[in-house]
């Protein structure tokens, strides 16, 4: 049973010397340390990538150690979402100071699922009020003609320039590469013109939860759910993809899992839908390619 350190903060003007000043005893000791440097309280934390690595090489009965909780999570909806995975990997969560250090925030009970609920609700509502007082001050900011935020990369006639060399069959990396730029810069501009469009298997997907009409032409199939979106649509899909989830056989796989669903094509399509956010660029690498192996498991099934 190992001590795994995990360390966030916000922006890249923002350091973690507090949270290893905090966890300096056991940094010393060698614990395994885990960051996500510049990473948001909005991203989930099952969504960094970080964290998504902790808890891929994290065994049962570790402890991830925090120097506060709202390194970790900072909303009800987050770690609504982590104390199921938490708790069903076998694992512990301890903040190191204040008032809830020694505390298993991870534990099964009555008494922590309340405290740390309510823990969450606070984080989440300090959260809100510097985002209100944020805009407010940028709105103030604006009326007085201050213009605000970074200079755009890439300027009206480079953007059309990446334009047209996209769709003439230049990949989004070349591109990147060629105008010193980060490719999710190169696909900022891309959405902005409408130049990508979306796999052809997404524009035909079903309204959600709606069962096939035709047993025939929405025959029962079998495939494997990566566990990073089996979590995830735990929390965000309907009902009826919920349902199959649970009814589904988990299959562990060294420390991860997946969810084994038999279900009409038009569910596995429709939870390919609702765990979209995972193959976003904001996503971790492990839930972008999670996402890309399921897509290529309901790509392939389908007739």
């Amino acid at each position: 049973m190992a001590d795994r350190i995990y360390l966030r903060y916000s922006t890249d003007k923002q350091t973690d010397t507090r949270q290893r000043h905090a966890l300096a005893t056991l940094l010393g000791a060698g614990a395994l340390t885990y960051e996500d440097p510049a990473t948001s309280s909005r991203q989930l934390s099952l969504d960094r990538a970080g964290f998504a690595r902790l808890l891929h090489e994290a065994a049962v009965g570790d402890t991830i150690r925090i120097a506060d909780a709202a390194r970790l999570f900072r909303s009800v909806a987050d770690i609504l979402a982590l104390r199921p995975v938490l708790i069903r990997r076998g694992l512990h969560l301890r903040v190191e100071s204040g008032l809830l250090s020694g505390i298993d925030l991870a534990s099964d009970d009555p008494g922590t699922k309340m405290m740390v609920s309510v823990l969450a609700a606070v984080l989440e509502f300090q959260r809100d009020m510097i985002s209100e007082n944020t805009r407010q001050g940028v709105a103030a900011a604006e009326a007085s003609g201050k213009t605000l935020g970074r200079p755009t990369a890439l300027d009206a006639a480079l953007a059309a320039d990446v334009v047209d060399a996209y769709r003439g069959g230049i990949a989004v990396k070349a591109l990147a590469r060629q105008y010193h730029v980060a490719p999710k810069t190169i696909r900022r501009v891309l959405d902005n013109a409408g130049a990508r469009q979306p796999p052809d298997h997404l524009d035909t997907l079903p309204a959600t939860g709606e069962p096939a009409s035709d047993p025939a032409l929405d025959p029962q199939v079998t495939l494997d759910l990566p566990g990073l979106l089996a979590d995830h649509l735990r929390v965000v899909g309907d009902e009826t993809v919920r349902q199959a989830i649970d009814t589904g056989r988990t299959i562990r796989r060294g420390q991860g899992h997946t969810v084994r669903v038999t279900a009409p094509l038009d569910l596995h399509r429709a939870a390919l839908e609702q765990s979209v956010a995972l193959a976003a660029d904001t996503a971790s690498p492990a839930a972008r390619k999670a996402h890309r192996v399921y897509t290529a498991r309901v790509a392939t099934a389908c007739p």
